[in-house]
């Protein structure tokens, strides 16, 4: 089948099962990534990392995290839309029941299929809930409204990166071969399934 002929998200429904298969299947590649034990993204290690420091659940943390950050919204002038409250709610909630229900990996092949699993889960899922255009993640709109104050992308993500990634070490959240893998695959497996599942 070639791109052309993929069906656009052009209903409200279809737009909708994308939006929410979207975040359920986010929320189970962070899960994948927290029990890899090889560590994490650099949001997912600051959630870590708070967990641990609070006591409360990686999902309590996300959605916790997720307002927090929409917050910064104001200053920046960014608008959210369905998808943004649906991701600050259920991103957490799914990453909780991931986290719960798989099994912990005890032996390398299992940490590096999870890791795989991880990346093909999330990168699928930015695209399905993205392409559902209702509006994007909180993180995300960090990210674009820096940009509107002048900085460009790749630096705007570079610096949100950094930052999150050295508070997430600091509080203790996991940091390791699955934070440069991530780094790197992410990117190219997101496109990959971008070109089966268009964005507009």
């Amino acid at each position: 089948m070639s791109e052309a002929s993929v069906p656009r998200p052009n209903t409200l429904p279809i737009r909708l099962l994308r939006l929410y298969g979207g975040l359920a299947l986010y929320g189970t590649g962070i899960g994948f990534q927290i029990d890899s034990g090889l560590g994490n993204a650099p949001w997912n290690a600051l959630h870590q990392g708070l967990a641990m420091r609070t006591g409360l659940s990686i999902g309590t943390v996300i959605i916790m995290v997720g307002a927090l950050v929409m917050l910064l919204w104001i200053p920046l002038k960014e608008k959210p839309g369905l998808g943004t409250i649906s991701n600050v709610v259920f991103v957490g909630l799914f990453a909780d029941a991931a986290v719960y229900l798989l099994p912990t990996a005890t032996y390398w092949a299992a940490s590096w299929l999870y890791l795989v699993l991880s990346v093909v889960s999330i990168a699928l899922a930015t695209v399905l809930y993205i392409g559902a255009g209702l509006g994007a993640g909180p993180r995300d709109g960090i990210m674009t409204g820096l940009t509107q104050l002048g900085l460009s992308l790749r630096l705007s993500r570079l610096l949100i990166e950094i930052t999150v990634l050295a508070l997430g070490w600091l509080l203790g959240g996991t940091v390791g071969i699955a934070t440069l893998v991530y780094a790197l695959a992410i990117g190219p497996v997101t496109q990959l399934f971008a070109r089966r599942f268009p964005l507009t």
